[in-house]
């Protein structure tokens, strides 16, 4: 798949919220196995009922399908997720320099012990700004939080 067959839309809402929230569970299944199924399960609907509808909210389409999204708060990214199957085919790539057009800079915190994403974002030119030992909920999983500027 090259990069120009990735087709980058807007958020449709209530059309879109139920794939977005599939794609959001099985990709933090795959990145965040310390934190817990259950727990996932629980923040899976905060992901329905609050995240999406309250951000801007980008969802990147390939052959049809609705393979990932990119969730911004103004230039933050609340968060960025590809169905697991597609990943390393480009899409977060394609995601985050969309956001980066339409913002000028980004920043985002990412677990610590997603490695994978720690070494996506600092592939893309994120540098780390600042850490912290414990995430949005208390719990202790050390987070980065790392900056893009064009």
């Amino acid at each position: 798949m090259r990069n120009q067959d990735i087709v980058i839309r807007p958020f449709i809402g209530a059309a879109d919220t139920e794939k977005l929230s599939d794609i959001w569970f099985d990709a933090s299944m795959k990145a965040h196995p310390f934190i817990g199924e259950s727990r996932l399960v629980e923040q899976r609907k905060l992901i329905e009922d609050e995240y999406l509808p309250k951000s801007e909210t980008w969802v990147a389409c390939c052959a049809g399908e609705t393979t990932g999204f990119i969730s911004l708060l103004d230039s933050f990214i609340g968060g960025i997720f590809i169905a697991p199957a597609w990943q390393g085919r480009g899409i977060g790539g394609k995601l985050i320099a969309h956001a980066l057009t339409l913002k000028g800079e980004l920043s985002l915190e990412v677990y610590t012990a997603n490695e994978q994403a720690v070494c996506f974002y600092r592939a893309l030119g994120f540098t780390e700004v600042s850490r912290r030992d414990v995430d949005d909920f208390g719990y202790p999983y050390p987070n980065t939080t790392l900056q893009l500027k064009r």
